[in-house]
């Protein structure tokens, strides 16, 4: 059931690290260098639950994340099959490799699986990206980030308001604001995306001429009505709009995207080489996800966000993420007229998120 990588290198500390999804390999991978320059030993769990090959494989092999020493291969399923077949998973490897921390990301599946197995052996957890809230438990990500935080004893925020979030709620002790590793990882592989994807010559695409549209949560994409009102308006934009299709939503999509008109390019999921390029040099993104709101902010890039909240309130206070909600078109509206954004800062740290993430640990290990 399980696939073991043994390690032979006596650390000063042993690190479990849960990930799952797309946007977790990418924060692992400057948290796994960090580590291993400071001389920890980390044991890599992936729990698999982006099972497709291009969101999963190819970010392990360009952004050299070591090997996972275990894969669950959880793959698909409800939230409670997800769940619980992490739980399961994680807790036999953790009583095997009984780590001094656990650390989790952001707010999946995988990540309060992690937290609880955790928690029940009294291992110390470790929460990267907490304290975020869009305050609409409906999504069951909000779930999986309120569970997490309370059962974490490092809480690694990258906000002031992350942290202001937690004192709202009762949690004041073990809070760090350490800014966001996904600034770390844009310092780290901006240059290498520059140098090594074609992804625009390949798609045959002009910079700031076409638009990026990434779709994926059920309340968007579950939806036949919602999903092919937001495709058709969508259609209405006078540029290419290049859709990487998550694999739950690809038959749904392709049956819905013969309805509309326009140029509306379905892709493969692309890995993180590519999708940096993609959300550089987009002339808007078009997106659900709250990794590529921040994303597009970090590129300095105007986004549209199919949502009526967002985790990431600073990018809409400074003007650069507008709030859709259910004024769909409002989509192609600011396609072509985005507003001027207010301003940009430096609200998620200086790129060395990580190294503080590990001296933090050091320091509070006994």
């Amino acid at each position: 059931m399980l696939t073991f990588k043994s390690g032979n290198v006596d650390n000063s500390m042993k690190i479990a690290t849960i990930i799952g999804a797309r946007p977790q390999f990418v924060k692992a991978a400057v948290i796994s260098k960090a580590l291993s320059h400071a001389g920890h030993e980390e044991i890599l769990v992936n729990t698999g639950q982006h099972y497709d090959e291009n969101m999963a494989r190819i970010f392990f092999e360009e952004m050299g994340i070591p090997k996972p020493d275990y894969d669950l291969g959880v793959g698909s399923g409800t939230h409670a099959s997800q769940t619980a077949g992490a739980l399961v998973g994680i807790e036999e490897i953790l009583l095997k490799e009984k780590p001094d921390y656990i650390i989790v990301f952001g707010d999946t599946n995988a990540t309060v699986a992690g937290a609880l197995a955790a928690a029940k052996l009294h291992i110390k957890i470790a929460h990267i990206e907490a304290g975020l809230r869009s305050y609409n438990r409906a999504m069951p990500e909000e779930i999986n980030r309120i569970v997490t935080d309370v059962l974490s004893d490092l809480l690694f925020v990258p906000t002031q308001v992350a942290s202001d979030n937690l004192s709202k709620e009762g949690i004041t002790s073990g809070i760090h604001i350490v800014g966001d590793v996904m600034v770390d990882s844009l310092m780290t592989y901006t240059e290498v995306a520059e140098q090594k994807s074609r992804i625009l010559d390949d798609l045959n695409l002009e910079k700031e001429k076409f638009l990026l549209m990434t779709i994926h949560r059920p309340s968007n994409a579950d939806h036949d009505d919602r999903l092919l009102s937001i495709l058709k308006e969508v259609s209405n934009i006078n540029l290419p709009v290049i859709f990487p299709v998550h694999p739950r939503s690809r038959a749904r999509v392709e049956k819905l995207i013969s309805q509309t008109s326009g140029d509306i390019r379905i892709i493969e999921p692309v890995g993180y080489l590519d999708m940096m390029l993609l959300e550089k040099y987009s002339k808007v993104i078009i997106t659900d996800s709250g990794g590529v709101q921040k994303e597009a902010y970090l590129h300095m890039t105007p986004c549209l966000t199919v949502r009526g909240e967002t985790e990431w309130v600073e990018t809409v206070e400074d003007g650069w993420n507008y709030l859709v909600g259910n004024q769909l078109k409002k989509i192609s509206q600011l396609a072509y007229d985005f507003p001027e954004p207010k301003r940009w800062k430096h609200h998620y740290g200086d790129g060395h998120a990580s190294d503080k993430v590990v001296q933090l640990l050091e320091k509070n290990l006994t």
